[in-house]
């Protein structure tokens, strides 16, 4: 994973409000989340970031149309989109992911959140 990559998926997930960027598994991986929900992560063995999808079939149709890979150690909703992917799909889908774990937090979670001004 070059580190230039890192840089580029940090500050497109910290441009996002209420985000927060937490060291895991033997601070081999780094992962953003919402509302302490992760929504997306970088490991040190595969080339790319992990992002949520709206589903499975969301997540299938992804890979059938070579977007991305399957996540691996990831529900099956997630995606894994490479390290050369174009800059606006990395955008929109960790943008996509973000709603998507940020929708699905408890109301007042939700509300204690900075609003997010260019969904």
């Amino acid at each position: 994973m070059s580190a230039s990559f890192r840089q580029r998926v940090a500050a497109i997930c910290e441009r996002l409000p209420g985000v927060e960027t937490t060291r895991v598994w033997g601070d081999s991986h780094e992962v953003w989340t919402v509302g302490g929900r992760i929504f997306a992560g970088i490991g040190t063995m595969t080339r790319g970031v992990a992002v949520k999808c709206a589903d499975v079939e969301t997540a299938q149709m992804l890979v059938e149309a070579g977007v991305g890979t399957p996540a691996r150690y990831f529900h099956r909703s997630w995606l894994l989109l490479p390290e050369d992917a174009p800059e606006d799909e990395i955008t929109h889908r960790i943008g996509l992911s973000y709603d998507l774990i940020r929708a699905k937090l408890p109301k007042a979670a939700r509300a204690a959140l900075p609003v997010r001004e260019d969904a």
